[in-house]
Order: C-alpha cells, then sequence, then structure tokens
C-alpha cells in the first residue's frame, strides 16, 4: 500500500509528465500556425525617365506627365496634368472633365500615328465593383468595358465595333490577354482581373486650377499575368522584358458634335474603351525592369536573411553583382527570428539585424566570434493615403480642395498609441451603439465592459488631441469605422520596427500616462486590454511595452443582426494583419485595409471577406510601413513628434541626424529615448549584416566580406539605378562605412586559433558554406534564390519562431527562375477577400490553441516542481532562443495579497 508521500510524489511525477506534453503540443501548434511573410520586393529605377505628352483636341491644352517610365516593377508612378477644366458632379456621380488611367499590353495599334498605342482590347480597366454601389460615382458606363453599338457614333460612349448587331444594342468591349484568352461577356467581374486586383484609376479629379494628381500602381507579370509586363520576351534572338503601357483618357465637358451637353444634371460620360473615347487617349511607353531571375542560372548562392528594412537594398545591390558570379539569396523574416538561427546556426550564413545576438530576452549571444558590418540606414514610417472630403457647409476653400490628397500629418507617442491600442470608439466596432434623442446629441449605449468607449472620440479625425495639431480635418468629413481612421494597418509576428515604435511610445510622458489608464485632458481612456496598470487591464496583467509585435489583446467579438452564432466578427475580422510592411504600403496605397464586413455564407468554410478599396474621394488608410516600401508606392509619411519636441519626417537629413545619436559597441542601436537633436528622426534604423566567421567556410568568408565591402561603398550612391541605394535610404556616416569595411576585411581574413586546426572553418570540410540548403522556405527577397526544402521539418522561412538548422554540406542550389515576388499569389488572396495571413480552414486555429495550451502548461510547471514560482517562465528553443509562456505578474495588490505565500508570483533570475 503506497503512502500519502508516495502517492503525492506519483501525483507529481504525472503532473510533470502531462505538463511536457501540453507544453510540446503548444509549441507544435504554435509553429503550424506560423504564418510565412512575404518578401519586399522594390526594384531599381532610373531618374530622367519622367514623360510628358500633350492632349489632343477638346484637350489640347492639357499636359500629361508620368514620373517615371522606365525599370519599373511592382511600384507607384505619379500621373499628373494641368490645363484641364474642372471636375463637375451630377449629384456624387463624376459627370465632366475627369481622368481615367489604365494599364495595357501589346505593340502599337495604329490608330493615332502621333502617339503610338494599344488596342483597347488589351487594356486593364472595367472591373469597378458589382454591389455595394450605393456609394459609388461611377454610372455602369465610365466605368466599365459597357459600349452601346451604332454604326455611326453620334455620343461619346457609343461604339461602332463592338455591342449587339442594330441600333443602341448593348454589348462589351472584350478584353484580350496577353496569352490570348478573351473575355467577352461579364468583363466586370471577370477571372484574370476584378475589383480588388486592378490596379485601373476610374475617376481622378481636376482642381479648380485645371491641375490634378494621381498615383498609380503599376503591375508586372507577377501581380497581372495576364498583362505579362516584365516577362522576358524573345525577338529577332533578343530577349528583353516585355514593355507595356500607360494610357489617359481624359472625359470632357464637350459632346462629339463639339457642344457642350445638353443636360449637365445627369451623366454623360461613357466607357473610356468605347471607340469613341478611344480616340482623346494618351498612350505612354513603360520599360519594365526582368521579372526572370537577375543572375545567371547555376551561380554559386550565399544565403542572407532577416530584416525586412534590407530588403529594397539587397535587391538593387544583388543586381550590381552578379558579374562577380556569386548569387546573394535573400529570405525575409523577423529580426528576431534571424537572430535565433544566426545564433543557433553560423553556418546558415548572413542575417540582418538592428541588434546583437543575445540581445533579445531569454537569449544570449554564442561563443566564438560574430562580425557586424553596418550595411543601411532606414526606418518605420506611418503611412498614409488621405483625401479631402469637405464637410456640409465648409468654407470655399475647404471646398475647392475636396478630392486632393493630404500632404502631411503631425502625430506623437499617444496618438499612435491610441490607434494600436484599438481605443477609438469605432475601433471596436459595434460594442457601442446609439439611439437618436431628437435633434439633440445621439444616446450611446455600450455593451458590458465597454462603458470606458462612450467618452472617447470614434476615431483620430474627430479627436481633440489630434485637431490640435491638424486643424485642417476639423473642416472634413471622415466616415470613422474600423476601415478609415481607428486604427494603423501592422504586419503579423516579431519585428525590431515593432520594438522601435513601442519605445518611442514608452519614452513619452503623456503616452506612458495615457497606457497606463490616465485620461488625456479631453477624457480620453485607454483601451483596458492594452493598459500597463494590472489595476485597469481586466486580464489582471499589465500590458507590457517591451515587446516587438503589435497584438490585438482586446477579445471583443460581434454577431451582427440577422446572422447566426457561426458569423461571429472579431478583431482581427475589423482590423486584418497584413503580411509584413511591403504589404502594409501596398494595401495603403490602394486604399485597401482589408476589413472584413461582408459575410458570405456560400463561402466554404462561411467567412468575413473585405469589401475591397475605399471608393475615390474619400480614401482614409494608414499604416505602419518602412521608409523604402513608403517611397516604393509614393505613400506620404507622417511627421512624428521626436524627444526634442519637434515634428521630423523620414527624409535623408532627418535619418542621418538620428544615426548620430546611435549608442553601443559593435552594434550602435538608435535608440528613439535618446533621439534629442532636433532635426532627428524618432523611428530611425541602422542595419547590420551579422557573421559567425568561424561557422564558415574560407569561400564562403570571402563572399560575404564581397557583399559587405560593396555594401559600405558602391551601395552607399543614392539612386534608381540598380546597384544604387534606393529611396527611402540615407547613406550610411562615413564612421559606420569604415566599420563596415574593417568588418568584411576581419571576415575575410579570420583563421582559427593555432589550437583548433583546420578543421573549424577553414578546412575543406570545415565549416558551412552559406548556402542555406536545408530550411527556410520563406519567400525570397528577389535574388534569384528561394531557400532550400525544410529537410529536417522546420518551419518555412519567415515565420514568428526560429527557423530549425539547416543542412550543411550539400551543393549550392541552383537559383530559381520564377518571380521571387510572389506578388500574384497574394494578388489572388487579396481578389477572394481574404486576409493573407488569415487561412480560411482550421489552420487558423492553431497558433491561438497552441497559445491557450502553453498557458496551461506554464501555469501548471511551477507547481509540479513543488517550488514557489519563479517569473517570467520561459521554454528554452534552440540555439540559445526562449519564449515566454508565462510573464512576470504585476498583479494587483488586493489579488496578491489574498495569494498564499508560496503562489505568490517571484520575479525569476
Amino acid at each position: 500500500m503506497k503512502t500519502p508521500a508516495l502517492r503525492r510524489l506519483g501525483q507529481l511525477r504525472r503532473f510533470r509528465r502531462t505538463t511536457v506534453r501540453l507544453a510540446a503540443g503548444a509549441l507544435i501548434g504554435a509553429l503550424l500556425g506560423a504564418v510565412v511573410a512575404q518578401a519586399a520586393q522594390p526594384a531599381a529605377a532610373v531618374t530622367g525617365s519622367a514623360v510628358t505628352v500633350s492632349g489632343r483636341g477638346e484637350f489640347k491644352d492639357m499636359r500629361f506627365t508620368v514620373s517615371q517610365t522606365t525599370h519599373l516593377t511592382n511600384q507607384a508612378v505619379s500621373v499628373s496634368w494641368t490645363g484641364g477644366t474642372p471636375t463637375r458632379f451630377a449629384g456624387a456621380l463624376f459627370n465632366t472633365d475627369f481622368v481615367q488611367i489604365m494599364q495595357c499590353w501589346g505593340d502599337d495599334d495604329g490608330t493615332v500615328k502621333s502617339n503610338p498605342g494599344p488596342s483597347r482590347t488589351q487594356c486593364q480597366y472595367g472591373a469597378s465593383p458589382t454591389t455595394n454601389r450605393s456609394g459609388w460615382p461611377g454610372n455602369a458606363y465610365d466605368d466599365t468595358r459597357a459600349v452601346t453599338y451604332t454604326a455611326e457614333p453620334t455620343n461619346y460612349g457609343q461604339d461602332d465595333s463592338y455591342g449587339l448587331d442594330g441600333a443602341n444594342g448593348q454589348g462589351e468591349v472584350p478584353f484580350k490577354s496577353v496569352d490570348g484568352t478573351v473575355v467577352a461577356t461579364n468583363t466586370q467581374n471577370n477571372p484574370l482581373f476584378n475589383y480588388n486586383t486592378t490596379n485601373e484609376v476610374d475617376f481622378a479629379r481636376t482642381s479648380s486650377d485645371g491641375s490634378g494628381q494621381e498615383y498609380f500602381e503599376v503591375q508586372t507579370a507577377n501581380e497581372a499575368p495576364h498583362l505579362g509586363c516584365g516577362a522576358p520576351v524573345t525577338k529577332s534572338g533578343a530577349t528583353k522584358p516585355r514593355s507595356c503601357w500607360l494610357v489617359i483618357v481624359p472625359q470632357g465637358h464637350l459632346d462629339l458634335d463639339g457642344k457642350p451637353y445638353a443636360d449637365t444634371t445627369q451623366v454623360n460620360a461613357g466607357s473610356p474603351v468605347s471607340s469613341t473615347n478611344w480616340k482623346n487617349r494618351i498612350a505612354i511607353k513603360l520599360g519594365f525592369n526582368s521579372v526572370a531571375s537577375n543572375c545567371a542560372l547555376g551561380a554559386d548562392e550565399r544565403a542572407t536573411n532577416g530584416s525586412e528594412l534590407a530588403a529594397d537594398a539587397m535587391t538593387s545591390w544583388q543586381a550590381a553583382l552578379c558579374p562577380s558570379g556569386t548569387v546573394y539569396g535573400y529570405t525575409e523574416m523577423g529580426e528576431p527570428d534571424a537572430r535565433g538561427r544566426l545564433s543557433r546556426d553560423g553556418s546558415s550564413g548572413l542575417a540582418f539585424t538592428t541588434r546583437a545576438l543575445g540581445d533579445d530576452p531569454g537569449t544570449t549571444a554564442p561563443e566564438g566570434p560574430t562580425a557586424y558590418a553596418p550595411v543601411a540606414l532606414s526606418g518605420a514610417v506611418i503611412g498614409f493615403t488621405i483625401e479631402r472630403r469637405a464637410k456640409a457647409g465648409a468654407s470655399e476653400s475647404a471646398q475647392k480642395v475636396s478630392g486632393t490628397k493630404v500632404r502631411s500629418l503631425d502625430l506623437t507617442p499617444r496618438l499612435v498609441a491610441k490607434l494600436l491600442t484599438e481605443s477609438y470608439r469605432s475601433s471596436v466596432w459595434g460594442a457601442v451603439t446609439s439611439t437618436s434623442t431628437g435633434g439633440g446629441a445621439p444616446e450611446l449605449h455600450a455593451a458590458k465592459g465597454y462603458e470606458w468607449l462612450t467618452g472617447n472620440p470614434a476615431g483620430l479625425v474627430s479627436d481633440p488631441d489630434f485637431l490640435a495639431l491638424n486643424p485642417e480635418f476639423a473642416h472634413l468629413s471622415v466616415a470613422e469605422t474600423p476601415a478609415t481612421d481607428t486604427d494603423l494597418i501592422t504586419a503579423l509576428g516579431h519585428s525590431d520596427t515593432a520594438r522601435t515604435v513601442w519605445n518611442w511610445i514608452a519614452a513619452d510622458n503623456d503616452a506612458r500616462a495615457f497606457l497606463s489608464g490616465v485620461p488625456d485632458q479631453w477624457g480620453m481612456r485607454v483601451n483596458p486590454y492594452f493598459s500597463t496598470s494590472a489595476d485597469v487591464n481586466p486580464t489582471g496583467f499589465a500590458f507590457d511595452l517591451a515587446r516587438d509585435d503589435f497584438p490585438k489583446s482586446d477579445p471583443w467579438c460581434l454577431v451582427p443582426d440577422g446572422l447566426g452564432p457561426d458569423a461571429k466578427q472579431c478583431m482581427t475580422d475589423f482590423h486584418p494583419y497584413v503580411d509584413d510592411m511591403h504589404a502594409g504600403a501596398l494595401n495603403t496605397r490602394r486604399a485597401d485595409t482589408l476589413w472584413k464586413s461582408n459575410w458570405d455564407a456560400l463561402a466554404v468554410p462561411p467567412a468575413y471577406k473585405s469589401v475591397g478599396p475605399q471608393i475615390v474621394g474619400s480614401r482614409f488608410v494608414i499604416s505602419v510601413t518602412d521608409a523604402a516600401s513608403a517611397a516604393r508606392y509614393s505613400l506620404q509619411s507622417a511627421r512624428l513628434l521626436n524627444a526634442a519636441g519637434k515634428f521630423t519626417a523620414p527624409t535623408t537629413g532627418a535619418l542621418t541626424a538620428a544615426a548620430a545619436s546611435a549608442t553601443g559597441d559593435a552594434v550602435r542601436v538608435i535608440d528613439p529615448a535618446e533621439v534629442t537633436a532636433a532635426d532627428a528622426y524618432p523611428l530611425a534604423q541602422l542595419v547590420y549584416g551579422a557573421v559567425r566567421p568561424a561557422e564558415l567556410k574560407a569561400a564562403a568568408r570571402k563572399d560575404y566580406a564581397a557583399l559587405l565591402t560593396y555594401a559600405a561603398g558602391a551601395g552607399q550612391s543614392s539612386g534608381t539605378d540598380p546597384g544604387d541605394l534606393p529611396p527611402g535610404y540615407a547613406p550610411l556616416p562615413d564612421p559606420l562605412r569604415t566599420q563596415a569595411r574593417a568588418a568584411a576585411a576581419e571576415i575575410a581574413a579570420w583563421k582559427p586559433p593555432a589550437s583548433e586546426g583546420p578543421g573549424k572553418g577553414a578546412g575543406p570540410g570545415g565549416g558551412g558554406d552559406g548556402t542555406g540548403s536545408g530550411t527556410d522556405t520563406g519567400t525570397s527577397g528577389g535574388l534569384g534564390a528561394p531557400g532550400g526544402d525544410s529537410a529536417d521539418g522546420g518551419t518555412p522561412g519567415g515565420g514568428s519562431g526560429a527557423a530549425p538548422a539547416s543542412t550543411t554540406g550539400k551543393g549550392a542550389p541552383a537559383p530559381s527562375a520564377a518571380p521571387s515576388f510572389d506578388g500574384g499569389a497574394a494578388v489572388r488572396t487579396t481578389a477572394n477577400g481574404l486576409t493573407p495571413a488569415d487561412p480560411a480552414n482550421s489552420l487558423r486555429y492553431a497558433v491561438p490553441i497552441g497559445a491557450a495550451l502553453g498557458a496551461a502548461a506554464a501555469a501548471g510547471a511551477p507547481f509540479a516542481g513543488g517550488s514557489r514560482i519563479h517569473l517570467p517562465l520561459r521554454l528554452p528553443l534552440p540555439g540559445g532562443r526562449s519564449v515566454t509562456v508565462l510573464p512576470r505578474l504585476a498583479l494587483p495588490e488586493r489579488l496578491r495579497a489574498a495569494l498564499p505565500e508560496r503562489l505568490r508570483p517571484h520575479p525569476g533570475p
């Protein structure tokens, strides 16, 4: 018979085994739920390629300028014009004198000798929304390919080629794909492009001074395979990237007879691809970088991975380094994961990071030397696309600029904290409802636990804190919903950029007070689930600002009226994540927050889907992105408050001024709290290439040294040619370039200590070759080198966990000839209305289930040992990393006092 002591011992052992199994299950669940980040792929452009073309006929006084026409990739270009007539409206519909823009493929069709251009059947246009058109400014002709057949047209929008036989026969102008596919019907929602994926500009407004401007997203064969722009084409034995066209169709106020429209109360415009409107088209040829591999197949390859901040620069530099015969592969992943991988496996290559190995909580630097070479100076930005929409009764000056774009915003750490913590009333969608009071302010009703929301502004634009700095918005009308001014688009996962943003917020007294639960001077309160005070936070734990992610902590969910319990809508539906900062910038340019507001009961499984981009004239999207992606997509960037009390934008000078404040030894980190120069930008970041030379073969060390030497030399020359430092970066100051060159020399010349002999990194069989041939199948950064297969069951590269060890000793794989930026897949996902980071299957629940299991295991483990709890409790991972499964508890004093002494949280070592 067992004694009580033996029974207790057996129970403890069983509990320990159960806890271990739960912890293992939690880790597996988290790994399965990890989301692969999509690599940003900015490409080089050529300065001086802007083109200006004049209009014809009614539009002869107009001049249209496209800012860049050669060396294009998926990016935004400016299309501006002068000499026009101000746009007029029929109610909310565009009526006369507006501009329409589209992208086309093909050779000159010979219809306009003075202005060569493509056939109208080969233009991506006509994918306006088929549903939810109540606020749409089109008439279903000027925003589609619909035409009326007439043998001898007398009005714009009529067509002498397409349409049903007979007078006034309705029809559509077909679309012909580059592969020969022809779509002749249902072109508005065809299989090749739709409202979520098209880059067409249906309506661009001409201001009161006759000028206008739009930013047009240029698409390559990756994003629009049916256009094929940039795909290799062989003619007469020479292979070149396929060129395409940017086509502008102005709509005027005169009919075909040259007389003004008789009835201006209704829309008179027709489809821009009708034969009548097409006669006025202006075509500008576009030259593209090749979407194929930049380097020769079969070349040696060296793997690099890590910070998204390095993606644009690496893409540019690689093109210049191809002649060396070495391909430098790049896999984007969060910096904490890149550091963990390099710490665990020094033979994995070069990691881009903003911090030293061992700098993450719960980690230690690996044994042996690590060389750090500064390679880039960039930073995080708050990018935005905002259009002015004057309030009813606004001044004449405010009315005149309606439809134009806001160029500048001033934001403080507290305002950004309000956005990131879902503290605006309309952010927690449906938690507060209102009823009319008969002429007065509506009466607000809050759901249980959300009474704090009733005193908060609906969104940023109605916040007195924001209006005090940006008074123009007091005259503008914004529909304050989850799709506009209540949140920031943020990327899923862990990054040093997120840590920098939170450090900037934590360094500000007003922001810290707000997050602790103290209302601002207008009475706005923080969402309690983000409060840094355990007494305010409903979880009983303080929200930790020392973090490297952007959590959505509020558990609020809503089932809209009329829908069943399965139609639950939660915060990640209102405010979906994007894959990375590049995707955030692209969605900001497209004015698409991905808000999943439409319930699709017929989907398998049923799910909420995005309605697509916002309507022209009232677009309002803001995001956390990086300076290079913002520059690539021509986003405006907010001016942010620095430690000197000044608002600064991420200009080259402001980034350079911030770099002067960096502190540290081998890795100098820019701390926002120390950015005290008046002209310094607070979210600047220095990127380093980190290499562990003792773990690499001599040939690999030589190649990485060559990359770093180039980055510190010619790679710091600002420009838009291949090999230059792209827009969004500031050249490194001379001392940092000197440090980079010294690190490169150290890597190339490194030799093992005499006691180790030639087997450690130097001999033919020692050390790694940096080919990355074993793991990290994350999206390649466009350098012709995707990661290898997950040979040992590891997670794909770019995920949120540390990648498994790579297989060494294999030959370098041939670089992939496939396009490195899988924009096509991303666009197809967006076209279906799904967030890329949110798979519509049971896998989406892997992370929360894993986290729940991990929490349960973590809670039980300390008791299994019969000892007092030591916090934070961390689960060790390979390579010296660990994951915190139970944080240090900041319990309210009343709760702490109620616990037995043995159960009270005790600070860990």
